[in-house]
C-alpha cells in the first residue's frame, strides 16, 4: 500500500549555504596540508585562509542557531540526556521516531563537530611555521602555549576527521532507511510517510535581517582575519 509522503521545509537557505560552505572550506583546509603544492603556490597560506573562513562560517551559524528560523535553532535539536538515552535505546530496538529536524544523537553530533571545528579554526591563529606563516594572534599568549596549541591543533584534526566520519555514517544509514539527507541538505525539503514528532509552526518574522546581521558580523571577522598585516 502507497502511503502519501508528507513534506517538511526544514532547513532555510542560509542553513544550507552554510552547510556547503563549510564542507568546502574544510576540505581546502584538510587538502593543502597534504598538497606539496599543486595546484597553490603557497598551501599554507590557502588553509589559513581557508580557517579565517570557517570562523567566519561558524560565527554566523552560531549567531542563527540562536536567532534564526524555527529548525535551525539549536534548542529544537539539542536534547537533553534523559532524551538522548530514550533516543538512543529505541535506535538499538528499530523503534526510533523520526524527526523533521536532527535527531537526539544528530543534534549532539552537530555540536561536537561545531566544537571541534570552532578549536581547530581558532587555535590556528596562534600558530606559526616560523617560515611561510605566522597567525594574527601569534605571540599574544607566548611561544610555548603556541606550542602547546600547535599539538592540540594537530591532534584534533585526528578527532574532527573521526566526527566526521561518524557524521557520514549517519547519512548513509538514514539514506538506508529512505531519508536522504543529502537532498534534504539541496532543497530544504524532508517526505515523511507520517508526522515526525518534532514538527513545529516556523514563524519567518524579521528572519531575513537577523541573517543579514549575522552575515555582516561574521563577514567583518572574517575579512579582518583575511586582510591582517602580517
Amino acid at each position: 500500500m502507497q502511503h502519501d509522503r508528507k513534506q517538511v521545509a526544514v532547513w532555510d537557505v542560509f542553513v544550507r549555504l552554510f552547510h556547503w560552505c563549510l564542507v568546502v572550506a574544510v576540505a581546502v583546509s584538510f587538502y593543502t596540508t597534504k598538497t606539496d603544492g599543486i595546484p597553490f603556490l603557497f598551501p599554507i597560506e590557502v588553509h589559513a585562509q581557508a580557517g579565517y573562513l570557517i570562523i567566519g562560517l561558524l560565527i554566523f551559524r552560531i549567531i542563527w542557531g540562536v536567532l534564526g528560523t524555527t529548525y535551525a535553532r539549536f534548542s529544537t535539536f539539542v536534547y537533553g540526556p534523559r532524551d538522548t538515552a530514550v533516543y538512543t535505546k529505541a535506535l538499538f530496538k528499530r523503534r526510533a521516531p523520526r524527526y523533521a529536524s536532527h535527531n537526539p544523537l544528530g543534534g549532539w553530533m552537530v555540536v561536537l563537530l561545531l566544537l571541534s571545528l570552532s578549536f581547530q579554526a581558532v587555535s590556528g591563529l596562534f600558530l606559526s611555521d616560523d617560515i611561510f606563516f605566522q597567525g594574527p594572534l601569534y605571540g599574544l599568549l607566548g611561544r610555548d602555549i603556541s606550542g602547546e596549541l600547535a599539538s592540540l591543533h594537530a591532534l584534533n584534526s585526528d578527532v574532527l576527521l573521526i566526527l566526521i566520519g561518524l557524521h557520514l555514517v549517519g547519512v548513509v544509514v538514514h539514506a538506508l532507511q529512505g531519508e536522504n539527507l543529502v537532498a534534504a541538505m539541496v532543497t530544504g525539503i524532508k517526505r515523511f510517510t507520517s508526522e515526525p514528532v518534532d514538527i513545529k509552526q516556523t514563524h519567518r518574522t524579521k528572519h531575513h535581517l537577523f541573517a543579514l546581521g549575522a552575515f555582516l558580523v561574521a563577514a567583518g571577522i572574517c575579512g579582518w582575519l583575511w586582510f591582517y598585516p602580517y
